[in-house]
């Protein structure tokens, strides 16, 4: 149906005319002639000077515009149906590790070796698009934790954003538990029965203010589900650089880890490979969603633009009749000729 979003707006029809009436005439500057017997010649012709509007054919098309002006600025739209908005299911943040050891080549997708951040990039990624219902975060950390998507249905922007993710980003270092009390921070003012995190890390707690422990605390009295996620491949799957203890997966702190997901309820996953971290993400999507309140929208298209390009025509037309005087009158008259039948 159609409607204002501000029809108070019409409350300024007058404006004009009060501003006419209130306001004194403006002064020109120039000398004038004051006829002192006007009213004598009112007086002998039968009837009185219109001084509020001389000649209302010189005033209707600014009025028009006023008008125009007007409806355009109380917003008139096309309000169609109520339709349904899908109910957020949970609210997920995501805090992907980025620490330089996250560049170590020990994994394989698709027949080829990878990092292990590209390995998480690929996978997690087709878990972002999964996420139908939804609300999705990114957290990128380091030796610093750093927000990079803040929660939102736009799962699209997310997984853009973890797949531009670089090496080294947010710092050498791994900071989890900084990483944590930054989830905890954006999750708490969510419904308690959906806050999510899941946690992707290849190594131990290195940096940072807060202690993981302490933080996993934190968020369990916060009603914070963890899922941590322990990436790299064993150190014996690595070759020679692993026997010979090069693998930076050994600083994974598995123990630790573990600890985290069980002092909030979640659960710890073990990835040594791809085939491991699609698992987990299978695993992952069995969680049960939260029914929230559903919503309605009803859809709005704007039709401001029609009376505003009018208003915009109709200015050019006026100031056009400024500007060449006697090609309005030429087409005034052709155009009264014509409408009059004379050759």
């Amino acid at each position: 149906m159609f409607e204002f979003t501000w029809p108070w707006v019409f409350l300024l029809t007058p404006l004009p005319w009060l501003m006419r009436r209130l306001l004194p005439p403006a002064d020109s500057g120039e000398a004038a002639l004051r006829v002192t017997f006007i009213a004598d010649l009112e007086t002998l012709a039968g009837r009185r000077a219109r001084k509020t509007f001389p000649d209302m054919r010189q005033h209707w098309p600014i009025g028009l515009l006023w008008l125009l002006l007007l409806l355009a600025a109380a917003r008139p739209e096309w309000v169609g149906e109520p339709l349904p908005i899908a109910t957020s299911g949970r609210d997920l943040m995501l805090a992907v590790d980025v620490s330089g050891s996250m560049d170590y080549t020990d994994m394989q997708w698709q027949g080829q070796e990878v990092s292990r951040l590209n390995l998480v990039k690929g996978l997690v990624g087709e878990f972002i698009s999964g996420r139908q219902s939804d609300r999705l975060g990114l957290i990128l950390f380091g030796s610093n934790a750093y927000l990079q998507a803040p929660l939102t249905f736009d799962r699209q922007t997310v997984r853009t954003w973890l797949d531009e993710a670089l090496i080294g980003i947010a710092g050498k270092n791994t900071a989890i538990g900084d990483a944590i009390g930054l989830a905890v921070k954006r999750l708490r003012e969510r419904p308690a029965q959906s806050r999510v995190l899941v946690l992707v890390t290849d190594g131990a707690n290195t940096a940072g203010q807060i202690e993981p422990l302490t933080a996993a605390r934190l968020a369990a009295e916060e009603g914070v589900k963890i899922y941590t996620i322990g990436i790299g491949a064993d150190p014996k799957a690595s070759g020679i650089a692993g026997l010979l203890g090069m693998n930076p997966g050994l600083d994974l702190d598995e123990p630790q880890l573990t600890e985290i997901a069980g002092i909030t309820g979640g659960r710890y996953f073990r990835a040594r490979d791809a085939g491991e971290l699609a698992e987990i993400s299978q695993a992952l999507d069995q969680l049960e969603p939260v029914a929230q309140q559903p919503t309605q929208a009803r859809p709005a298209r704007p039709l401001f633009p029609w009376p505003l390009g009018i208003a915009l025509l109709l200015s050019l037309l006026l100031v056009s009749r400024e500007l060449w005087p006697q090609r309005w009158a030429n087409a005034r008259s052709k155009a009264r000729t014509l409408f009059r039948g004379q050759p």
